[in-house]
């Protein structure tokens, strides 16, 4: 037999708002060792992805637009 005694957390509000303000605590500890980016690093990002977004925006519309003409247009004009 072991000679620990197992602790039992509360329950209840009690218990919930103890786990509330020992993950809070958990988190600004994470916090601190976060590496924000500069600001010119993130205006690059955000324009790297404006772009990226941009352009794969057009390169779907041109697919779709692509898949209609093959798709719709040729199936049925080979129905007439």
């Amino acid at each position: 037999m072991s000679s620990d005694v197992a602790t039992k957390e509360p329950g209840g509000v009690a218990g919930w708002i103890g786990g509330t303000v020992e993950f809070l605590q958990a988190v600004r500890s994470e916090l601190t060792k976060v590496t924000w980016p500069s600001r010119d690093e993130l205006v690059k990002a955000t324009r790297m992805i404006l772009v990226l977004s941009v352009v794969l925006g057009l390169l779907i519309g041109w697919m779709d637009l692509l898949f209609n003409l093959v798709l719709v247009d040729g199936v049925a004009a080979l129905t007439r």
